[in-house]
């Protein structure tokens, strides 16, 4: 007995040590115990020679050149592909004091006076899974896709009316009941940002295929925008400042494109070249404004050529544009201690043929009564891009310009016709060194904004942040950061989206303008 004993303790022993032991993640089971050395990585080292795209691999460029360092990704060796599965979570606080935090009652006997918090709690999350090989032949090859979280509305989004399953339709106005935590949860979804292959060699260069950037956002992954101090918050480019308070004073667009759903949503062929004496350039082509499986997905209807078509050419709405071609040549140098930059590229797309004969839905209206965004004539899209950008002791200076045939109400609009040209800059500094980052920008945009009101008024907007990030440990960063928007055109509300008064001979109606102010803290995690 006093043997059995013994040994029974023994085992028990045994087991306690096994269960407490600190052993090594077991990769089948999906776990992996490594330093640290990956982030977000959406459009992975994608050039020609495996490594990171935008910076000049000079000493000289510093940690200001992308808003992660160099190479985060690994690169394959030949015959070997690295399988990679990134991620980002980013929980914050927020504060925003904006000219849309109310509005007037209602009718008498009917609620209204509504008036928002301007405290808040955000948190989100995205994914990259992707995958990179080199063969042993020298061909470089892979695939990358961006998973990210959309969110349900604050109140249930309609109810079902009607007597008979013939007459039952969902109404388009919220109920008044509020959802429950349990409900906003379950009306988040997951829904596809990126998805993208490409094949690459040294001497050739890199040719993209799918859903993903096109020449700007491969060309310019935060610098030339300043948008690299804030640990890939968002800065002016629908950051999340931007996204947790009403829409009305936060929603300025990020005309400038680089790193835009806007432009990298669609599906396009991109090609950039290998680099020469510090030069590069890059074309792109993209039939559609999105992507060709749209006219067979659930729902959509593409039985014949019609509206839902994605792809197409003529029809009944004039804002649609197709066979979006880019162009854009950049160079890259060190001189001593200073790293240098600069680029210039150019875009033009066709516009949706549309009937405007007389007595047809789109004829063109004689008065401003008629005027709608979709009954307006617009010219074919075509603008043009530059920035320079240039790092020294752990300084840089940036600024970024576009101009053109190009729409001020939205991304990537078309400018409606007898509008004036769009004229937009963007210039920041940044300061890094070590584990911070520091860093302001100034952005303003000039443009027609309301298509309704072509000779009528024009848009103005300007905003400023400022702020920075603090790398705590590996993985995990804290940010914090301040921005000022501000939104004028006359005879516009921008908390309704009305236009004032607008009759032949008649006055025009009061103009409302937009503005906010905004704080944000909080911590972006990334593997």
């Amino acid at each position: 007995m006093r043997k059995l004993l013994m040994a029974s303790a023994a085992v028990l022993g045994a087991t306690g040590s096994l269960a407490m032991a600190q052993t090594p993640a077991n990769p089948s089971q999906g776990q992996l115990a490594a330093p640290y050395g990956a982030g977000p990585a959406s459009n992975n080292n994608n050039n020609a020679w495996g490594i990171a795209n935008t910076p000049s691999g000079s000493p000289a460029a510093g940690s200001l050149t992308s808003i992660y360092a160099p190479n985060v990704d690994a690169v394959p060796a030949p015959g070997t592909v690295v399988i990679r599965l990134n991620g980002r979570v980013e929980a914050e606080v927020t504060a925003n004091y904006t000219s849309a935090d109310k509005t007037a009652a209602g009718a008498t006997g009917t609620p209204g006076g509504y008036k928002v918090n301007p405290l808040g709690i955000a948190s989100y999350m995205r994914l990259y899974p992707a995958f990179d090989g080199l063969a042993a032949n020298g061909l470089r090859y892979g695939a990358s896709v961006e998973i990210r979280e959309n969110f349900t509305s604050g109140t249930y989004p309609g109810q079902l009316t009607g007597s008979s399953p013939t007459t039952t339709t969902l109404t388009t106005t919220p109920t008044a009941a509020a959802t429950s935590p349990s409900s906003n949860t379950s009306g988040q979804t997951l829904f596809v940002r990126r998805a993208f292959s490409y094949l690459a060699t040294d001497q050739a260069g890199l040719v993209r295929l799918g859903q993903g950037d096109g020449v700007l956002g491969l060309f310019d992954n935060c610098i030339f925008t300043s948008q690299c101090w804030d640990a890939g918050s968002g800065g002016f480019n629908g950051g999340d400042i931007q996204s947790t308070g009403p829409q009305a004073s936060l929603g300025i667009p990020f005309i400038w494109l680089s790193q835009a759903g806007a432009e990298y949503g669609n599906n396009k062929i991109v090609y950039l070249s290998p680099q020469f004496f510090g030069f590069d350039f890059g074309v792109q082509f993209a039939p559609s404004m999105g992507n060709s499986l749209q006219n067979s997905g659930a729902g959509v209807g593409c039985t014949q050529a019609g509206p839902t078509c994605i792809s197409v050419t003529s029809g009944t709405d004039p804002t649609r544009w197709y066979n979006q071609v880019g162009v854009g040549l950049r160079y890259q140098q060190s001189f001593g201690p200073i790293d240098f930059k600069a680029y210039g590229f150019y875009e033009t797309a066709a516009k949706e043929s549309v009937n405007y004969a007389a007595g047809s839905p789109n004829a063109a209206p004689a008065t401003f009564a008629g005027r709608t965004t979709s009954n307006l004539r617009y010219d074919n899209l075509s603008f043009y891009k530059g920035g320079i950008a240039a790092t020294a002791y752990n300084v840089t200076f940036a600024a970024d310009y576009i101009g053109g045939q190009l729409g001020t109400s939205g991304q990537l609009a078309m400018r409606p016709a007898g509008a004036p040209s769009a004229n937009a800059v963007v210039t920041g500094v940044t300061y890094a060194n070590g584990p911070i980052a520091l860093g302001a920008e100034y952005g303003f945009i000039n443009g027609q904004g309301d298509p309704r009101l072509v000779g009528v008024s024009q848009r103005r907007e300007y905003e400023i942040a400022f702020g920075g990030s603090f790398k705590l440990a590996p993985g995990i960063q804290l940010i914090g950061e301040y921005m000022y928007m501000y939104r004028h055109q006359g005879d516009f509300n921008f908390n309704t989206g009305a236009v004032g008064g607008i009759t032949a001979g008649a006055p025009l109606g009061a103009t409302r303008d937009a503005q906010s102010n905004n704080f944000l803290v909080g911590t972006v995690l990334t593997w």
